[in-house]
């Protein structure tokens, strides 16, 4: 009789942890899908405005599925987005992911910088656990807001089994994107959101994910950068190429003390010849010059027309103007040689 009665308790608590829902960390840093309008149809808003409850309050459903635990980091519009925010936020991730109570982390952001912060964090959190960054095009108090949905969605991301180790991921629309590749190609659609090099890397419809393929550079676990000491980053400015260039915005960035230049670049990473020879001379005065492209798509590659080795310049490989500076910001925290950081480039 005893045995039987240990038996059926032993089953109970089986079912019981079968049943128990997994634990999720919401965290806020303001941006549109926490914005506030005094209109449903006009377009301006105060990003940020609305709190991480309010938010989770929109989608009661989510709490079907998870145990959720809301915080404020931000609350700020994407656009304010910043060194210490991003510090502050890769450093709780972190903190929250190292418990064994907790399963995943959402983070709801603007969507004018999200694909810059879900990158630094995909280089710097530890944790094969879920990251999912969210966001939305329309504000909370917009007609057919897209904000809820993405949230809810990305709710089903963050518990899904196999979102385990494919480093930070964005979920927009339906879509599930690797946060290396994933860049804003809209001002306005809630289509706003493409990952031009490689495609998404899965769906999330009405919470039902399906993934198609796995991010193949270093992230996450296997990532160098360790940002749990750093109270601030390397300085790192991109210059914009254009015909009838000039060296002013060159020299303006070694004059304000950048560790680093990223030239957005003409085509395959081409600099006005003006532009070019001031950045030649940047690099003798030991700042570093990574060539990227204003393309928006493709590699920028090694030994173009550009004589690199000449020159003493590195290149981007296929990360953009934005998402380079920020691997180049980390680089910088390691080393300033270039070919270790040519390196970090052909690798993450």
């Amino acid at each position: 009789m005893n045995f039987l009665r240990t038996s059926l308790m032993v089953t109970l608590i089986g079912v019981s942890s079968l049943m128990a829902k997994p634990t999720i960390a919401i965290l806020a840093t303001g941006g549109t899908i926490a914005g506030s309008g005094t209109s449903e149809l006009k377009s301006s808003y105060s990003a940020g405005a609305v709190t991480v409850d309010k938010l989770l309050a929109a989608v009661p459903a989510i709490n079907d599925m998870a145990t959720i635990k809301g915080e404020q980091i931000s609350s700020i519009g994407s656009q304010e987005m910043n060194n210490q925010v991003w510090l502050k936020l890769a450093k709780r991730v972190n903190e929250l992911l190292a418990q064994p109570d907790i399963d995943g982390v959402v983070i709801t952001h603007g969507t004018d910088t999200v694909e810059e912060t879900s990158y630094f964090l995909d280089l710097t959190v530890k944790s094969k656990k879920p990251v999912v960054f969210v966001a939305a095009m329309r504000s909370s108090t917009s007609m057919s807001a897209d904000g809820p949905m993405n949230l809810f969605n990305a709710v089903n991301v963050a518990i899904n089994k196999e979102t385990t180790g494919k480093g930070v991921v964005v979920v927009m629309n339906d879509e599930i994107h690797s946060a290396r590749e994933v860049t804003k190609v809209n001002t306005s659609s809630v289509n706003a959101f493409a990952s031009p090099n490689s495609g998404k890397i899965g769906t999330v419809y009405y919470g039902n994910v399906e993934y198609y393929m796995q991010p193949t550079r270093k992230h996450t676990v296997a990532s160098e950068f360790d940002v749990s000491k750093l109270e601030d980053l390397p300085r790192v400015d991109i210059v914009y190429a254009h015909p009838n260039d000039t060296d002013v915005m060159v020299k303006a960035a070694v004059s304000a003390g950048a560790k680093a230049i990223v030239h957005a670049g003409m085509g395959n990473g081409n600099p006005f010849p003006l532009t070019q020879d001031a950045l030649a001379d940047a690099v003798k005065k030991g700042v570093v010059v990574a060539r990227s492209s204003r393309v928006g798509s493709g590699s920028t590659t090694l030994e173009g027309e550009v004589d690199d080795a000449k020159y003493g310049f590195i290149t981007t490989t296929t990360l953009n103007p934005q998402k380079a500076r920020v691997l180049l910001m980390l680089g910088l925290t390691k080393t300033s040689d270039k070919k270790a950081l040519q390196k970090m480039f052909l690798e993450y």
